[in-house]
């Protein structure tokens, strides 16, 4: 090579280098955003393992474990296979459900539910049946369960109201009152 090529050969400074980590730089910020974005399509993710996604946000408190709740609801296996709806059980009118009364796992995701919302929820396996299915359910052992919720009507204090308390403690009995002796008449 004559020294004249030399001295024309352009410099190596890092400018492509530089150029490709902008580059990985905006496509990584690109996908933070994206995952950020979806989100509420994945749904909140509690400690014990279910997602909750609501699909149409409820008025007033939530459900507390002394409420009963009048629900819509279709269960699926994760294949889509459905197990049981509130439909096949009387056509359109909803099921009551009490917190404590219901699979772990479920309980927990009404404790997360509104008046008129409409909610998402997968329940692992280890917050549904587990390896113990109800004998003739369709359930395989230890499978997730998929629920599509709608809460109709929410009943504040109904466990209260039917005397069963707060589900899962130990409620004293009211005392009866005690006849009085009848007095003569003077």
């Amino acid at each position: 090579m004559a020294v004249s090529e030399q001295a024309h050969r352009p410099e190596r400074s890092g400018r492509s280098a530089g150029v490709w980590t902008a580059f990985l730089v905006l496509i990584a910020a690109g996908i933070a955003i994206a995952w950020a974005g979806a989100s509420p399509l994945r749904g909140e993710k509690t400690p014990s393992g279910l997602r909750i996604r609501t699909v149409e946000k409820g008025t007033g408190p939530f459900i507390q474990p002394v409420d009963a709740a009048l629900v819509d609801y279709e269960v699926r296996l994760p294949d889509g296979t459905v197990l049981d709806s509130s439909a096949q059980h009387g056509g359109p009118q909803p099921m009551v459900a009490q917190p404590g009364a219901l699979i772990p796992g479920f309980t927990e995701a009404l404790l997360k539910m509104q008046k008129g919302g409409r909610y998402k929820v997968h329940i692992p396996s280890k917050l549904a049946y587990g390896a113990n299915p109800p004998a003739g359910a369709p359930i395989p052992p230890n499978s997730d369960l998929d629920f599509d919720v709608h809460i109709a009507e929410v009943a504040p204090n109904a466990a209260m109201m039917m005397g069963r308390g707060v589900p899962g403690e130990d409620q004293p009995q009211a005392e009866q009152p005690q006849s009085q002796p009848e007095q003569p008449q003077p």
